[in-house]
């Protein structure tokens, strides 16, 4: 049997409890990525994707996005919090992939987070998932996992980044972080992680720490989508 933490054991086990593990957040095109995703900052996947659909009708384009009265944004995208500064960075990133990227979202980190309200994180999620560029995602889900599994001692986005980074292929990164965070979603939770029904337990060197009971866990499984 692999050692307790042993990456690419850990990512086997990820791949086979969820096959289907994909970005929760639904887009057509990476202009609605890159949104969805900034409006997911201290928010939900499902809480985000129900508002997006009545903001991409009504503002398709970066152009139109650009262009659109402050207060309408607010008013639409309200029920995901922090949305006034969410509105002003959308109609910022929307007017300078208009005035400097002819209207198409870049598909490079480093222009990428030269938009308003766009980090690595954000960044990485879009040219992932958008683009097919390999990057890690070191959102909160991943940075709780990678240090239960051992992989890091820190929750440095950055340093977490890196260093997960390198334990994989990195044309396993994207797929990985969906994995991972898919797992911390449903199972690995950051207060009452259910360890008796984890599909990674006899892997994992925090197994302690978490429901032991496997009736009582698999009671604590949610299915952020349901």
């Amino acid at each position: 049997m692999a050692a307790p933490g042993d990456p690419a054991a850990i990512h086997a086990a990820l791949r086979a409890a969820y096959p289907d593990a994909r970005c929760e957040l639904d887009f057509r095109s990476p202009l609605e990525l890159l949104v969805a995703t900034v409006l997911s900052a201290q928010s939900t996947d499902r809480r985000v994707n129900a508002v997006t659909p009545a903001l991409f009708t009504r503002f398709p384009t970066a152009e139109a996005l650009a262009g659109a009265p402050l207060e309408e944004i607010e008013e639409l995208i309200r029920p995901v919090g922090f949305f006034r500064s969410k509105a002003a960075a959308l109609t910022g990133l929307a007017r300078r992939i208009v005035d400097d990227f002819d209207g198409r979202v870049p598909d490079t980190l480093e222009d990428l987070v030269t938009l308003p309200g766009v980090g690595r994180k954000t960044a990485n999620v879009v040219l992932g998932n958008a683009f097919g560029v390999p990057g890690v995602t070191p959102d909160t889900h991943l940075i709780r996992l990678a240090n239960r599994f051992g992989w890091v001692t820190s929750t440095k986005p950055d340093a977490v980044e890196q260093t997960v980074g390198a334990l994989f292929p990195p044309d396993e990164w994207v797929m990985l972080c969906h994995r991972v965070i898919w797992h911390g979603r449903r199972c690995c939770h950051a207060r009452r992680p259910a360890c008796g029904a984890c599909p990674v337990r006899d892997l994992c060197p925090s197994r302690d720490i978490g429901e032991q009971d496997p009736v009582l866990a698999a009671g604590l499984i949610r299915e952020p989508r349901a």
